[in-house]
């Protein structure tokens, strides 16, 4: 059994604490049931079920600290587990950033846990995955595709008194679509906490769809085109920029970071109609209610009316510099509005509707520039309406410029992105003036 209830991991956690002689342990455990179905050329390719449990053993002498782990819970292997974390903390360095260990805190129950996605089987995985390839089949396509779900915990507890559990449910699916000679290509990627949000069949309509009409692209002129991004490209885009870090910004390492010195804090960084916060109690997009420092999350605004409104702190870089830490996002939620996609397309002269993003790389961490390449799906819009798939591009772009560049947002979405395996709240959006550096025989 991989899934222990707060009791049992309290119980647990207790027995490893009480084996130590440091003058501070922690011991973090955790674990999880996984299953998944992986299919390619329209048939299953493999299929399997992992449960997995770990312990982890924290021990510090001063400001040396040394971990262990162990995936084996009898009273020798914990008592085991701790004295080797105690042995490798005795030959640790000093480390100067060491913040001492926190005591209890009251967390707030999250909402990260469903039972219908923990209820999940073989069978109901093999059924939704036969939905998909049904659509498929009937389109003449060949898809390939990923559906996974998980169940997990973790829980943590140290020497001062502290102790957090959280439980929580997260299903994944993914399908690329493609036709017979290989020359087009669609996508559709889903993830939720609550397996009932997830239609599988709808999901790889939309991958078909692209991939059909995608047939006879067309190459167009590079150069600065009005972009609309669905919100899986937008996704991609924009998690680049999600981490908010103080320190980064006031070491002059990042798009936060003020020329001379200092940061962006309370700056108007952004067109008025971006507002971008985090909110573990969001009920579509549910998160942890602490993070691994024993600080508890609440709702945050990064981001308000395009005017940057908090910073994250470490507990170390807050106590530098005078002001209370502040943990990083436990999520990301972007506000949009009330347009759909189609509207979107209709509102627009002359642009050009992106599906998909991949392959991005950072160019300029200072100024956020990025590159990357469109794919799965790139259509030329004029005068309100899709005339025809293009091929594919190069993009140089920052999406610090691109969100002053902003011009309308359509109706937010829960939107994942695979690279991470997280999921975001983002609406499509509408860009003007999007860079397009160069052409791409990528499909």
């Amino acid at each position: 059994m991989a899934i222990y209830t707060k009791e049992q991991a309290q119980t647990l956690l207790k027995k490893v604490l009480s084996y130590s002689k440091a003058d501070e342990c922690e011991a973090s455990l955790g674990g999880g049931d996984e299953g998944n179905v992986r299919y390619a050329l329209n048939a299953v390719s493999t299929a399997g079920d992992v449960s997995s449990i770990s312990l982890s053993v924290t021990s510090v002498y001063g400001k040396k600290a040394g971990s262990a782990s162990i995936n084996e819970f009898d009273d020798a292997a914990l008592e085991r587990v701790v004295r080797r974390s105690e042995e490798l903390a005795q030959f640790a360095p000093e480390n100067s950033e060491y913040m001492p260990m926190l005591g209890q805190s009251d967390f707030k129950e999250s909402i990260t846990y469903n039972a219908n996605t923990a209820a999940m089987t073989p069978d109901s995985r093999a059924e939704m995955v036969g939905k998909s390839l049904a659509i498929t089949k009937e389109a003449k396509l060949s898809a390939a595709g990923f559906l996974d779900n998980s169940t997990s915990f973790s829980a943590v507890m140290n020497s001062k008194g502290l102790f957090a559990y959280n439980k929580s449910t997260d299903v994944y699916f993914s399908v690329t679509t493609r036709n017979d000679a290989g020359t087009t290509s669609g996508y559709a990627a889903r993830g939720f906490t609550d397996v009932s949000k997830l239609d599988t069949a709808a999901a790889t309509r939309v991958a078909t769809m692209k991939a059909n009409a995608s047939i006879g692209a067309k190459a167009i002129e590079p150069g600065k085109y009005t972009v609309i991004l669905e919100p899986v490209a937008a996704t991609y885009m924009l998690e680049n920029m999600f981490r908010f870090d103080a320190r980064s910004a006031e070491e002059g390492r990042s798009f936060l970071s003020k020329k001379g010195g200092g940061t962006r804090l309370g700056e108007q960084l952004m067109d008025p109609k971006v507002t971008i916060y985090s909110d573990p109690f969001n009920p579509d997009l549910p998160a942890g209610t602490w993070g691994g420092d024993g600080l508890p999350r609440e709702k945050t605004m990064w981001i308000d009316k395009g005017v940057v409104k908090n910073l994250s702190y470490s507990r170390y870089w807050a106590q530098k510099k005078g002001v209370a830490p502040l943990p990083g996002p436990s999520n990301i939620i972007m506000e949009g509005g009330d347009a759909t996609l189609e509207e979107l397309i209709k509102s627009t002269e002359r642009g050009i509707l992106v599906s998909r993003l991949w392959y991005i790389r950072m160019v300029d961490p200072q100024s956020l520039l990025l590159t990357g390449l469109t794919r799965d799906g790139t259509f030329y819009i004029e005068n309100g309406k899709i005339k025809f798939p293009v091929k594919n591009f190069r993009f140089n772009e920052s999406p610090v410029i691109m969100l002053n560049n902003l011009e309308a947002l359509g109706k937010q979405e829960r939107s994942i992105s695979v690279e991470s395996y997280r999921s975001y709240l983002i609406p499509p959006m509408k860009i003007r003036d999007f860079t397009f550096s160069s052409l791409s025989d990528a499909v």
